[in-house]
């Protein structure tokens, strides 16, 4: 009967029902997107770190990943050492520099590139998207990403130049090398259109004039099971201590601590959303009952209970609540998609990582927490309404 009752008062006006719709529904989506925004980095982070299953990422002391130009001396030593630890599955030494790389089509311009050297055996940082693999001792060959491919006017099986840092003296490169692309890959690290080319360890060392000392950026680590990280880390820090050695999850605190900003305008505008559906729900049922208490007064005078004419005003504002939510999660991951294209466009940022991640855990949390602030707005109309005098409201409607 409340139910019945809830659904025909909202019926009674409704262009006004429909706003206040409206006006959850933005509100939701608001919360949603800021929910999926919170716990989503973290986990879009982690995600894009373990892709290929390397749990552990060993840099120069005092550094992160990629964070600086600090590199590793000693890299067949490093690499050797970490092999021999039980709890190891798999290493790969990972050079990262820019380099330079000349047009198939000829000419004295040349195109800027960002060169990794991999270990085609044990690799981390690329999927391959058509062609072969390189292999393990290929230094006549090369991988482009599908920029840098546009960029040299390359496709598999044409010869490239490749030229190393210019050498300051001369203003010339150090060092060309004519390779033969093998094939077109994506590079699971790098920006929207970034120009990339892979070769192995070895030749992009030559390029960035760091084979005599053996140097790279960073070595990925894989263990032998997730359990085994923690005993892993911990003993590379004993044995490595030139180096910095972090498990995923350190790498998250630390990706935390920068994004600190991101996480807290998520909770401030999530608390926003919260209080607009209060205010929304609770202004309207208030209005609502403020037009009712005639009929309130009369229901009461009848034999209707306290308790009868709460629930019909909790119903209203659950009725609202479940239709604006609904409205509002479809609206909140459209808009997050949108939203998600226009941050992930900044420079710098991967092209797989994503601000907003729909997972299913973040959308329940948004919808729960939506439809209990909504059925908690109308407690205080239902309070109003059930302590509505019923004699001086009758004497009342009567003048």
């Amino acid at each position: 009967m409340e139910f019945r009752w809830g659904v025909r008062n909202l019926r009674r006006h409704p262009f006004r029902t429909a706003l206040s719709i409206a006006g959850i529904a933005v509100a939701s989506a608001m919360l949603l997107d800021m929910v999926m925004l919170r716990g989503g980095l973290e986990a879009s982070f982690a995600d894009l770190l373990l892709v290929r299953g390397y749990q552990i990422r060993v840099t120069p002391k005092g550094t992160l990943p990629l964070d600086s130009e600090a590199t590793l001396p000693d890299a067949t030593g490093l690499v050797a050492t970490i092999r021999s630890d039980p709890g190891v599955a798999g290493v790969a030494p990972l050079v990262a520099t820019s380099i330079y790389g000349r047009r198939v089509a000829g000419g004295d311009s040349l195109v800027t590139l960002f060169g990794y050297g991999i270990d085609p055996r044990d690799q981390g940082l690329y999927q391959l998207l058509r062609g072969a693999d390189l292999a393990a001792d290929d230094s006549a060959g090369v991988l482009l990403s599908e920029a840098s491919a546009t960029a040299l006017g390359a496709a598999i099986g044409d010869t490239v130049t490749l030229l190393g840092v210019l050498d300051p003296q001369m203003a010339a490169p150090a060092m060309e090398r004519r390779l033969v692309v093998r094939g077109v890959v994506q590079w699971l690290y790098d920006y929207r259109e970034q120009p990339s080319v892979g070769t192995v360890v070895p030749l992009m060392q030559r390029l960035a004039r760091t084979e005599r000392e053996d140097r790279v950026s960073v070595l990925l680590v894989k263990a032998k099971s997730d359990a085994d990280v923690e005993p892993v880390v911990e003993r590379l820090r004993t044995r490595l201590g030139g180096a910095e050695v972090n498990g995923v999850a350190d790498l998250v605190r630390h990706f935390q601590d920068r994004m600190v900003y991101f996480r807290q305008l998520a909770t401030i505008l999530g608390s926003v959303s919260l209080l607009v559906t209060v205010l929304l729900i609770g202004t309207l049922l208030t209005i609502t009952v403020n037009e009712r208490l005639g009929e309130i007064a009369t229901l009461r005078a009848i034999g209707v209970s306290r308790a009868s004419i709460v629930k019909e005003v909790l119903v209203e504002g659950t009725a609202l609540t479940v239709v604006g939510c609904a409205l509002g999660v479809a609206l909140g991951l459209v808009t997050a998609r949108y939203l998600d294209e226009i941050l992930t466009s900044f420079p710098g940022l991967p092209a797989t990582f994503s601000f907003f991640v729909p997972r299913t855990p973040n959308v329940v949390t948004a919808i729960l927490v939506t439809l209990l602030t909504g059925a908690l707005a109308g407690l205080y109309p239902a309070w109003l309404a059930a302590r509505a005098p019923i004699a001086p409201t009758l004497r009342a409607e009567a003048t």
